[in-house]
């Protein structure tokens, strides 16, 4: 992982962006303020959120699993495909 303020990301864009995409190196721009950002591939990006939704859909799992255990679930007769024809 990289810090690097706003002024040298913006002197040496490429150099930084080589890095992510190249070296899967993650880049922190510091600004003023502490409104910092951070400079990473699409790739890393997607990772990142198929991780957060694999995470979500796990916990909705894990709280219907609860919900059924504590007697909160409710029976119904499986429909068949056929019964659409």
């Amino acid at each position: 992982m990289l810090a690097v303020n706003y002024s040298t990301i913006r002197n040496n864009l490429k150099r930084y962006c080589d890095q992510a995409t190249e070296n899967g190196e993650t880049v922190i721009v510091t600004r003023k303020g502490e409104k910092n950002i951070v400079l990473l591939s699409l790739e890393r990006y997607n990772q990142i959120m198929k991780a957060a939704r694999n995470a979500e859909y796990l916990s909705m799992i894990d709280r219907g699993i609860e919900q059924l255990e504590a007697g909160k679930g409710q029976q119904h007769e499986l429909i068949g495909a056929d019964e659409y024809e």
